[in-house]
């Protein structure tokens, strides 16, 4: 996502870039630092589309993990792969610096696969905290409510959204080509609505859930507390449900909240181009940090990570493995 007025300090705006004084053009440089920083980019989506493969390979290989809830968590994978196959290579390729000042089509192309992967990301993780609030707050009637075909309804809907929230940044787009300046459209649609539906609507649903389910949580403990002697043991759940959840939503707002306040605040001012080239790989980090979140975290997922690397799913037919 890339805001289309931003303000620089100096003429040090990108360290792979410099700019000419008179034209405003900007031309490529191979300083060290770039050549660090292109490493460092290229790391990040190495790590973010093998975590994410990973996480792909044993949802679709191990029976085991044939249900509607992991089926979330491979439609985030999915996007999150393709965040680390696309998105990032064209960000280190055009970046906000380079598309501000020459604004080509692959700067576009760029702009709308970012924008639906992202969107997607976060709508997926908006479905994986209602599955979560069904699994804890409903346990009985989880199966009934969550299942293939509403898992799938959810996926569609992510996708859905996504591409039309992308319709609009198009729309705002050729609007403020035609009229230059002044768009009170362009401000409506980019910097306002687009915002709300793909963040700031999410993250209060996924708040106000997560919330929800770790008083539930909370208030399961003190029942199995009463009824069994093993205070520990209570204690140990309450602190494994707190640490979860504050993993989730604490993970996902560094990477999030600082990029869309810097977005809104647009409206208040122009924005220094390094500060918001730096949230951006911010929020793209999310797609690395995804599966360490959603995956690494329960056992039978480790387990399939381990036979997956070790090659042993190459030895033999491991479909209908006891994942431990």
């Amino acid at each position: 996502m890339e805001p289309k007025s931003l303000s620089y300090v100096g003429y040090d705006i990108h360290p792979c870039y410099d700019m000419n004084n008179v034209s405003g053009t900007l031309t490529r440089t191979s300083s060290t630092i770039c050549t660090l920083l292109y490493i460092f980019l290229g790391s990040m989506s190495v790590v973010t589309v093998c975590g994410n493969l990973l996480v792909i390979i044993s949802i679709i290989y191990f029976k085991q993990l044939h249900t509607p809830s992991n089926y979330l968590i491979l439609s985030l994978a999915m996007t999150d792969l393709l965040v680390g196959l696309v998105v990032f290579p064209l960000s280190m390729s055009y970046s906000v610096s380079f598309c501000l000042y020459q604004r080509d089509l692959l700067c576009k192309v760029r702009d709308a696969f970012d924008v639906v992967l992202s969107t997607t990301s976060i709508f997926n993780l908006c479905c994986i905290s209602v599955d979560r609030y069904y699994a804890v707050c409903q346990p009985l009637t989880y199966r009934s409510k969550i299942n293939l075909p509403v898992v799938s309804a959810m996926i569609l809907m992510s996708w859905g959204v996504s591409f039309l929230v992308a319709i609009g940044f198009i729309i705002a787009e050729l609007i403020q080509e035609e009229c230059k300046e002044n768009c009170f459209s362009d401000v409506i649609l980019e910097k306002v609505m687009a915002p709300v539906f793909s963040f700031y609507l999410p993250v209060v649903i996924m708040l106000y859930i997560y919330l929800r389910v770790f008083l539930v949580a909370q208030r399961q403990a003190r029942s199995i507390q009463s009824t069994t002697k093993p205070g520990a043991t209570v204690s140990k759940m309450e602190r494994k449900a707190t640490k979860t959840l504050a993993i989730v939503m604490g993970v996902f707002l560094v990477c999030w909240l600082p990029f869309f306040l810097c977005f809104s605040l647009q409206l208040l001012g122009g924005v220094a181009v390094p500060v918001y080239e730096t949230l951006n790989w911010f929020t793209l980090s999310n797609s690395m940090l995804n599966p360490f979140i959603y995956a690494f975290f329960y056992s039978w997922f480790r387990s399939a990570f381990r036979m997956i690397i070790s090659g042993k799913i190459f030895q033999g037919n491991f479909s209908n493995y006891r994942l431990q």
